[in-house]
């Protein structure tokens, strides 16, 4: 979609005669149905000045098309500018230009592709300019049959025309070499040479031609994508499906073909615990439904999933932009439109939110957006996974939601467990032990390697020993320490400390984006939003304060999380307005964050716990001499749960 679209002839008059912004402006509300910021109506009246100053050269045609807030489909992503034409051999072309109004920047040089700035009021890591650029660049190539068929020729740049050049600029710093070869910078006085480098590839107007093609470009994705991610997935034994994950993701291809046929709505929810295989069941549909040309998109809240997920499938002649392209947030629906995606697969489905954004004001419910955008929706749940309270992801929501968009539903349920040593025994423990349930596995009789120990020295050193293997041990934490790195690479900082066991540690700040697989990852420690929806071989869980033994009762407590922890956001003005309430939602939290840390492990679990009668109490259950109150009912009869009971409200 183009807000706005014009000739070069036009747009040049329209900046002289300063109308540019206000047209803009009201293109945007015609086409989004909704306003905008003032800060964005400043920079098109700010950037389009210099945009005008770069087309005035004659060397560019005065026919040629120009686009301005071109949204990339199946993205909430806009390009900036577009300058259409043809080169020399009367070949369509299109110039990609990122704009920037940035005055100065910091270098990252330990994170691929990124930049510091001060953008929304605040230093930001964001993405280098020419690595912006050229990532939309090829998401519009990967994905439009238009482009792909016409062999419409792309070349994109970067525009930070309020920036003045510094010696040794880090904006231009050999880190960043790859992805400015692919998108060149132009600088503050550098309105000629952007000039000059449009003219090379646009020798003749089109009149618009070719940006109609691009706005009319059928979605799909290439041919030569597909290809590639197939081959990602062939021979990898940790993509393997195993028993029942090949039933679902059968069942899963099946109704995909089906709603790709009859158009008709469908959505399927996948309920598994940890380590019964969801995660890979997703990435195989993923791979399988893009190589039939359907429009299709692995979806998670959690960063860290996408980032692990994506690295691991880099090989062969697909970069990682595009592998990138395939993985995307769960806040960017708000604006889809009615089936705009063939197939959206969210995993831990159980961590969506309502309302979307940095400040949680944007759409409406982003189960409700998913099945709205996609004609087949499969969602992954674990219920006793919501780690924030903001989490609303249920079963009961998503077939409500399902049923107000006519949409066909079916539920299935992963059992076998291919975690914590196969043991589904282990998983029931652990939630009997930490009193999420009520469970018959309140005797420990498994073969998992589960130690209690007294002090984290000895923890660190385990897993030390246990990587050395094949770098697939992790200590994790609760999160009641707060985050102290500066992300500068300051290794001084200890953000954990116990003091009585001269034990310090950092948090994983400086490499979180793939810290589950990274070679020095052993030496700092994750958190939740780092490990939830991964697996490990073995982890080390240091359980903070928060999580206690009182009289035969777990006990949790909110005020002993880290300020920096924003998972219990607005928890104290909660407390103020019902406490009840707010004890029982963090409650819910704390316990499902240590239930999930002590589950991604598949070969061990090794805890040490800041409250002494909490580790005597873990050991004891053990060890088999447990001590545990049932509910009791009005006759002092012991009440049974069964997990049947649990979900029975789910059954359609």
């Amino acid at each position: 979609m183009i807000v706005y679209e014009a000739r070069k002839l036009d747009f040049i008059n329209d900046v002289k005669t300063n109308v540019i912004s206000g047209k803009i402006y009201t293109k945007f509300i015609e086409k989004y149905g909704k306003s905008t910021s003032i800060n964005e109506i400043r920079s098109w009246h700010n950037s389009m000045k210099f945009m005008k100053e770069v087309l005035e050269f004659d060397n560019i045609p005065s026919d040629s098309g120009v686009a301005i807030e071109y949204k990339i489909p199946n993205t909430s992503n806009r390009v900036d500018f577009i300058l259409t034409g043809e080169d020399n051999n009367r070949k369509q072309s299109a110039i990609i230009i990122e704009l920037k109004q940035w005055e100065n920047i910091k270098l990252i040089d330990n994170m691929d592709g990124l930049v510091e700035t001060y953008v929304g009021n605040s230093n930001r890591r964001v993405t280098h300019p020419s690595y912006q650029a050229w990532s939309y660049s090829t998401m519009i190539q990967d994905y439009n049959t238009s482009v792909q068929d016409n062999k419409i020729l792309l070349f994109p740049c970067a525009y930070l025309h309020n920036y003045k050049e510094i010696n040794n600029d880090p904006l231009k710093n050999k880190v960043y070499d790859n992805y400015i070869l692919k998108a060149p910078l132009f600088l503050n006085g550098d309105s000629k040479k952007l000039s000059e480098f449009i003219s090379k590839y646009i020798k003749y107007g089109d009149n618009g031609k070719t940006l109609y093609d691009i706005d009319n470009g059928k979605i799909r994705p290439s041919k030569a994508l597909q290809d590639c991610i197939k081959s990602m997935l062939d021979g990898n034994e940790e993509f393997l499906l195993l028993d029942e994950q090949k039933v679902v993701y059968e069942e899963a291809k099946r109704l995909a073909m089906l709603s790709h046929t009859d158009n008709r709505k469908r959505t399927l929810i996948v309920e598994g615990g940890p380590g019964t295989g969801k995660s890979v069941l997703a990435i195989n549909l993923l791979v399988d439904l893009l190589n039939k040309s359907m429009n299709c998109f692995y979806i998670t809240k959690n960063a860290a999933p996408r980032n692990v997920y994506s690295n691991k499938l880099r090989k062969g002649k697909l970069s990682q932009a595009q592998i990138n392209n395939l993985f995307r947030g769960t806040g960017i629906f708000c604006d889809s439109k009615y089936n705009e995606f063939d197939i959206l697969i969210v995993d831990e489905a159980h961590r969506l939110n309502a309302k979307s954004g940095m400040f949680k004001n944007q759409g409406e419910n982003q189960i409700k957006e998913i099945i709205n955008a996609s004609k087949f929706s499969i969602f992954f749940i674990d219920e006793h996974q919501k780690i924030d309270i903001y989490d609303i992801g249920n079963i009961k929501s998503i077939v409500n939601f399902a049923k107000m968009e006519d949409s066909e539903i079916s539920i299935v349920r992963l059992e076998s467990q291919f975690r914590c040593n196969g043991s589904n025994g282990y998983l029931a423990w652990i939630d009997d032990v930490l009193q999420i349930r009520n469970t018959a596995n309140d005797i420990y009789d498994l073969e998992y390697d589960i130690q209690i120990l007294d002090d984290p020295n000895e923890l660190k050193n385990i897993i030390f020993e246990k990587n050395k293997l094949n770098n697939k041990a992790r200590i994790l934490a609760g999160y009641c320490w707060n985050w102290l790195k500066d992300g500068k690479g300051n290794t001084n900082i200890y953000d954990i400390q116990i003091p009585e066991y001269n034990f310090n540690m950092s948090w994983n700040l400086d490499n979180s984006t793939t810290w589950a697989i990274d070679e020095e990852s052993v030496n700092e420690v994750g958190c939740i939003h780092t490990s939830q929806g991964l697996e490990f071989d073995y982890v080390g869980v240091i359980v903070g304060k928060d999580l206690k033994y009182e009289n035969g009762q777990i006990i949790t407590d909110f005020t002993q999380r880290a300020t920096t922890d924003n998972s219990l956001k607005g928890i104290k003005k909660m407390y103020k307005e019902d406490s009840s309430k707010a004890l029982k939602v963090a409650d819910e939290i704390i316990k499902n964050t240590y239930r999930t840390l002590m589950t991604r492990g598949q070969k061990g679990c090794y805890v040490y716990c800041e409250d002494k009668k909490l580790a005597e109490y873990l050991k004891n259950r053990i060890y088999n001499k447990k001590e545990f109150n049932y509910n009791l009912d009005e006759n002092n009869d012991k009440i049974n749960i069964d997990i049947a009971d649990i979900d029975s409200d789910y059954i359609l």
